[in-house]
């Protein structure tokens, strides 16, 4: 892992430079610019500074997230990296669209899946996390799982977040996640993932 110290300020560019404190700098390796910026605002409240390696990973003909995680994972040689894979599992529909939510969101959207479920009582689901981190000892890769349940709205609502936020809504709470952010941030499924990850940092650094 790098370090580097320092109290924060902005630069010139509007990055965050470091000093005085230090701060552990982990890579984050997706190709989606929302994920990143939900991962970066979690881990600098925690002082821990995140890299973006923006990279393209294929899709993999899997059953489970974790499949995917390691797959993807060890296509790389780097060690203080992390990966993460989600999906949005629906109970009605059989868990569908789960580990191929990117490519069923690709395809026919928030309107598709509102299609499928026309008619339907049971609208519980669940969103999933798991974050796939390689240690910088070379050691086993690191798998964290992060889960919240509640279910899919009757239409899209609300215009922030991405992917399936605007059609689902955690338990608890009356507005989607593309409704609130604010809630997003506290109880999204990546969070809880990031919560473990982050534990499991404090522990072995």
């Amino acid at each position: 892992m790098k370090f580097c110290s320092g109290s924060r300020r902005l630069n010139d560019e509007g990055g965050i430079l470091v000093r005085d404190k230090k701060m552990t700098k982990l890579s984050f390796i997706t190709s989606n610019p929302d994920k990143y910026r939900e991962m970066k605002a979690f881990f600098e409240e925690n002082e821990l500074e995140l890299d973006w390696t923006r990279v393209s990973l294929p899709e993999l003909q899997a059953d489970t997230l974790e499949e995917v995680v390691i797959h993807s994972l060890s296509q790389f040689n780097g060690d203080s990296v992390f990966v993460e894979d989600a999906g949005v599992f629906i109970d009605a529909l059989g868990g569908f669209p789960g580990v191929y939510s990117r490519y069923v969101y690709d395809t026919v959207g928030n309107e598709g899946i509102l299609k499928l479920m026309e008619g339907v009582e049971n609208r519980s689901a669940r969103f999933e996390a798991v974050i796939g981190f390689k240690p910088l000892d070379g050691g086993d890769i690191k798998l964290f799982k992060g889960v919240v349940k509640g279910f899919v709205s009757l239409s899209p609502k609300g215009g922030k977040g991405f992917g399936y936020d605007p059609i689902f809504t955690p338990e608890g709470f009356k507005k989607t996640f593309g409704e609130d952010e604010r809630v997003k941030s506290m109880v999204s499924h990546r969070k809880r993932a990031a919560e473990k990850l982050l534990q499991y940092l404090k522990r072995n650094l």
